[in-house]
């Protein structure tokens, strides 16, 4: 595989901190640019995000050194020197909107952790292990887009990774009727960590704005078809959501409940889980995890902390499957937020795409 020049616009972020951790060590992918608000241009990266870097690992050593641009203003310059960039911006969503087409329009692709365009027809929302097919929008989107290399491809909210892969396997026979999911839900989904929001030490907060409605329906579009050039979400599952923000640094747990129109035993939802593998796995992509969801016999377990990084942080995590007495089964999930969850899962998203030759 040849290696492709990346970018990251909105570079100085926590989700932007870890795409660009990930590209440093990254087989396939060059950092080339960094950009990021006017506040930060200008600067070296390592002086833009002096005393908010929040991963462990330290800033890459060719990061530091990179003048951080513009995401706004200075998009001619950056997309000549890149093959992609991914997209992890803060911004209000209509701009985020026009930002990750202005960069589509300069023929250059975007993968986006953002939420802006997730219910865009045309733009593919990818989970790559549950609806790589999606990516065949492509075409459509760059008809309406007038482009030849320039589209954009999303990945879904953070949240919902953790618990559709677990009820993914289980469609296409025994038909997933009705789920009730309570998600338990990291600071670094809030970009966040306990230096910068002391208010969750010793605390649980029932609310996250906008999260129960993401839970409840992008995984409808995740599992829905494309016809005449757009992604028609799907009819079923009925999904419930309630989020919680809870004092873990990285990881996502959800409580998830489940019927179905076909009743499966317990040895077949463990049979469909221990057994899955999808394209990520069959092209064999350097962020995939070989074993894409790992069920725990032990009765305390996933745990967040032990259980977290499970596969670099890219695989998910089961436990705790028995009989319900509302639903016909419950169950407990957890991934990583940050790395399944957001930049991880954008990365592997870009893997798919150079793979299928989009980004060619």
């Amino acid at each position: 595989m040849k290696k492709y020049k990346v970018g990251v616009i909105g570079a100085t972020g926590m989700v932007g901190q870890r795409f660009v951790t990930l590209i440093a060590q990254h087989p396939w992918f060059e950092l080339t640019e960094v950009a990021a608000s006017s506040r930060s241009a200008g600067k070296k990266y390592e002086d833009a995000v002096k005393g908010r870097w929040a991963m462990e690992a330290a800033i890459p050593d060719c990061a530091k050194g990179m003048i951080v641009k513009s995401a706004e203003e200075d998009i001619g310059d950056i997309t000549k020197n890149v093959d992609f960039v991914f997209s992890a911006v803060n911004m209000k969503k209509d701009e985020i909107k026009a930002l990750e087409e202005a960069y589509a329009k300069a023929e250059c692709p975007v993968v986006s952790n953002n939420s802006a365009h997730r219910w865009t027809e045309d733009v593919p929302m990818v989970v790559p292990e549950i609806n790589p097919d999606h990516i065949d929008i492509i075409p459509s989107q760059r008809r309406r887009l007038g482009t030849k290399r320039g589209f954009i491809a999303v990945k879904s909210n953070c949240s919902l990774q953790s618990y559709v892969p677990a009820l993914h396997p289980l469609r296409d026979e025994f038909n997933p009727t009705k789920v009730l999911v309570c998600t338990y839900q990291a600071i670094s989904g809030a970009g966040k960590t306990f230096e910068t929001f002391p208010e969750i030490i010793d605390n649980v907060i029932p609310f996250i704005s906008g999260e129960e409605e993401k839970s409840e329906q992008e995984p409808l579009k995740l599992w829905g078809t494309i016809e005449n050039g757009k992604i028609v979400p799907a009819n079923s599952p009925s999904i419930t959501a309630q989020c919680f923000r809870v004092p873990c640094s990285d990881g996502h747990m959800a409580a998830v409940f489940v019927s179905f129109e076909k009743k499966p035993t317990e040895e077949e939802i463990l049979s469909r889980w221990s057994s899955f593998s999808s394209v990520p796995q069959k092209l064999n992509l350097p962020s995939a995890p070989k074993q894409f969801i790992h069920y725990f016999e032990e009765q305390d377990r996933p745990q967040t902390k032990l259980d977290r990084n499970l596969e670099n942080g890219m695989a998910i995590s089961v436990g705790r499957l028995r009989p319900d007495s509302q639903y016909d089964y419950k169950f407990v999930c957890l991934s990583h937020n940050t790395l399944r969850g957001a930049a991880g899962g954008g990365i592997l998203l870009a893997e798919l795409l150079c793979a299928k030759g989009y980004m060619d």
